[in-house]
């Protein structure tokens, strides 16, 4: 028992990262500012599944859990694209769901932007040589922003909207 007591005195904590928690509360910092800045402080993303694996889906929902909380920071996810100022779409743009996001980004009301997420809506997932896939998003919308990674974690996310909402500097 005693080893036990020494040895968690000499390790600490181990469950935190002090040094991810300082740098998520810094991205969630900046991002608050610049949804401020560019959409009046309230961003509103529809989220769309054009044929994925879930997996990015898990993870943007961990972005309202309440270590990240998007919500708080203006940026929120809507049941409509009529709500929407931003479509957030995964997966590789399959036939099925093809006439779905063209019609859900019709909705979307001027400005609109599309930031796909994930490798497969760049076509670099395993499944993308299949007579079902209709091809890469970019090819039949116009994408404004892409977040890389398979699955992206919450964190890649952030920072991809934060390069998104910087991107509008650059413009």
């Amino acid at each position: 028992m005693l080893r036990f007591w020494q040895k968690r005195a000499l390790t600490g904590v181990v469950t935190e990262h002090r040094e991810f928690e300082d740098e998520i509360a810094q991205i969630r910092s900046v991002l608050k500012d610049e949804v401020k800045k560019r959409f009046a402080g309230s961003l509103a993303i529809r989220m769309v599944d054009s044929g994925s694996c879930n997996a990015c889906e898990a993870e943007c929902n961990a972005l309202s859990n309440p270590f990240y909380d998007l919500e708080r920071l203006g940026i929120r996810f809507v049941a409509s694209p009529r709500h929407a100022d931003v479509m957030l779409l995964s997966g590789v743009m399959t036939f099925n769901m093809f006439h779905h996001v063209m019609d859900a980004w019709e909705q979307i009301p001027e400005p609109k932007w599309c930031i796909t997420l994930g490798d497969c809506s760049v076509m670099q997932a395993p499944f993308t040589k299949s007579f079902a896939i209709k091809g890469p998003v970019g090819e039949h919308l116009p994408v404004a922003w892409h977040i890389p990674g398979c699955p992206p974690s919450p964190e890649v996310i952030m920072r991809g909207l934060l390069d998104f909402l910087r991107s509008f500097e650059q413009k």
